[in-house]
């Protein structure tokens, strides 16, 4: 049974680079912390039970290959990446899902904690419209087991995203 999530403010000092980018840019947020269980079949899922927060809440963050440049799709741990939809966002005509080990080498983050924020290199994001529905989300604060909680405003901004719907249930 997991442990119960740990809520605290977080400061620069020692955070991830995604806690680090949103400290520097004075965002409000919350860090939710909890125990992951490697053998957990989701992340995503398994970040939204330990949170206690409807999986339309909590977004994992893909990365895919659009028309040969990678591209960070945010979409709800409760649907899937419609990858026709994110091409046509961003201005493509083809996406697939790129490869875990380029994913993890341009973001500087491993899979299952892959943050939209403080990535190493910065890609183009889309961030699914229907998180523009809640007063607060949740994405991973950069490593498995820590989420951040932040507006929705404040994501898009943050990440220079275009909203548009890419998600499907």
């Amino acid at each position: 049974m997991p442990k119960k999530p740990k809520k605290q403010q977080q400061s620069g000092a020692g955070g991830t680079p995604a806690t680090v980018a949103l400290t520097t840019a004075g965002v409000d947020f919350t860090v939710h912390a909890y125990d992951h269980d490697p053998a957990h079949p989701s992340y995503g899922e398994e970040a939204a039970e330990a949170m206690g927060v409807s999986p339309d809440r909590v977004f994992k963050t893909l990365v895919a290959d659009v028309d040969g440049a990678l591209t960070v799709a945010v979409v709800p741990v409760a649907g899937s990446l419609d990858l026709k939809a994110l091409a046509t966002a961003v201005g493509g005509k083809r996406a697939a899902m790129a490869d875990p080990a380029l994913a993890e080498r341009t973001t500087g983050y491993v899979r299952g904690g892959i943050s939209p924020l403080g990535q190493r290199k910065k890609l183009p994001t889309v961030l699914d419209a229907s998180a523009s529905a809640h007063p607060t989300v949740c994405v991973s604060a950069g490593r498995r087991g820590l989420e951040v909680e932040l507006a929705p405003t404040a994501l898009a901004t943050l990440t220079d995203a275009t909203l548009a719907p890419i998600g499907r249930a």
